[in-house]
């Protein structure tokens, strides 16, 4: 059977446009109530049973027949030995990307994450204090894929902020464990990891057991067990955000080579059939371009099947009347990743004000930034990033305001507190205040 690889072909000329981009767009982050109550009774039998409720969801779900949690947790000479095991080109390539990764959330440490203070003109001191979280959980995906950038973008900027434990969990079904993925682990530095996972492993870093340690913050994507998990224990821990599939936006112009553009479609495409790949650009003859690179490139990828179902069901090719309205509409969109695939991409970079990470020009393809450009590739999906941000640095830090009052100062706030204290009937708040006055 021929694969066919059909998008939506819109137009914002069209009388039906509206409705038909809000179609396309609409996407149900809704669980399915299955789902939510057997991660609930999950999650309540390892609050309760611990380590033994561990055991037997991962004999029962991943296949691992463990008599005891030694046995699912990876010591650091296990790590290491698989980073020496990968060839020369891999452990090249593993450690340039981290060295990237790493480097890029240092300089966002220094831009956002010190503490500062500053005295006013009285001598009261007023700041904010800096610092990291204890110990974080990391949620690694396994299974039907195996990825190790996801170890390097959540472990790095833990271990940039200074967290002081890093503990991975990442299910291993049937017991085949990734070498890139422990290699990985190695190199950013990741304190404790357990081959766990599912609903249990999220249970397991939030409430802890005998073995595995509570966590503050569990961050990293997983299937709809692991997201609703996560959902759940919010409140007991942080979490970093609830992923929806992924995105890509491109705004192009017509300058990049169309078989480049239909690539980046796929790639979004071919994470699963929900992906959502987009295509915004005022140049019909270029659409029509893209559209025939996508069918002579469809046959030649493994991933067909999946890409082809994701283009037709959720994917769009839209016809607009100029570049303006094209970012116009990516704001509306608001995407995970957004391409601005043109000849002058600082030219439209200033109206795109909703993006997960921006990738400007035609040889920035957002498979780069998955990997080794260096910002954090967990990203707000689903319209989010209009009041969301990506994974980093401060993530993995929390704020606590400093405040040190001089006697010159509380006579003068001590007033203004007092007054309004009264204003809200509270005599002790007031008091304590007048208290410190100087009589």
């Amino acid at each position: 059977m021929t694969l066919v690889a059909a998008p939506a072909r819109l137009s914002t000329q069209s009388a039906t446009f509206e409705a038909d981009f809000k179609a396309r767009l609409h996407w149900s982050a809704d669980t399915d109530a299955a789902i939510e109550q057997r991660v609930a009774d999950i999650l309540a039998d390892v609050q309760h049973r611990g380590d033994a409720a561990v055991l037997a969801y991962t004999q029962r779900f991943d296949g691992l027949n463990a008599q005891d949690m030694a046995a699912l947790e990876l010591s650091q000479s296990e790590l290491k030995a698989a980073f020496d095991s990968l060839p020369d080109a891999q452990r090249q390539a593993l450690e340039q990307a981290a060295r990237r990764v790493r480097s890029y959330h240092e300089a966002q440490k220094k831009a956002s994450g010190e503490s500062w203070s500053y005295r006013d003109e009285d001598g009261t001191l007023l700041g904010q204090k800096v610092t990291p979280l204890d110990r974080v959980g990391i949620y690694v995906p396994g299974g039907k894929a195996a990825y190790p950038s996801s170890v390097l973008m959540n472990a790095i900027p833990a271990h940039v902020a200074g967290v002081g434990e890093i503990i991975m969990v990442v299910p291993t079904p049937k017991g085949e464990r990734n070498a890139l993925v422990l290699a990985a682990a190695y190199v950013a530095g990741v304190t404790r990891a357990f081959t766990i996972g599912g609903a249990q492993a999220v249970a397991a870093l939030a409430y802890g057991t005998a073995t595995v340690p509570k966590v503050d913050k569990i961050t990293g994507p997983g299937n709809a067990y692991v997201a609703s998990a996560k959902k759940r224990v919010f409140g007991t821990v942080g979490i970093d955000m609830i992923a929806g599939p992924s995105e890509i936006l491109v705004l192009a112009d017509g300058s990049t080579p169309a078989d480049w553009v239909a690539m980046d479609l796929f790639s979004q495409a071919e994470h699963d059939e929900l992906a959502q790949s987009i295509l915004l650009c005022p140049d019909a003859a270029y659409i029509d371009a893209v559209q025939r690179e996508i069918d002579r490139l469809l046959p030649t990828m493994p991933r067909a099947a999946i890409i082809a179902k994701s283009l037709s069901d959720r994917g769009a090719l839209i016809l607009t009347r100029d570049m303006e309205e094209a970012c116009a509409i990516s704001n509306r969109i608001a995407p995970e990743h957004l391409e601005v695939s043109s000849r002058d991409p600082h030219r439209w970079e200033p109206l795109l004000k909703h993006a997960g990470a921006i990738f400007l020009g035609a040889y920035t393809s957002e498979s780069l930034g998955d990997y080794c450009a260096g910002p954090n590739h967990v990203l707000p999906t689903s319209g989010t990033a209009r009041f969301s941000s990506p994974l980093g640095v401060y993530d993995f830090q929390k704020r606590s305001s400093l405040i040190e009052v001089s006697e010159a100062g509380a006579q003068t706030l001590g007033r203004i507190a007092a007054e309004l204290a009264y204003g809200e009937g509270l005599q002790a708040h007031a008091q304590a205040a007048e208290m410190r006055l100087k009589r």
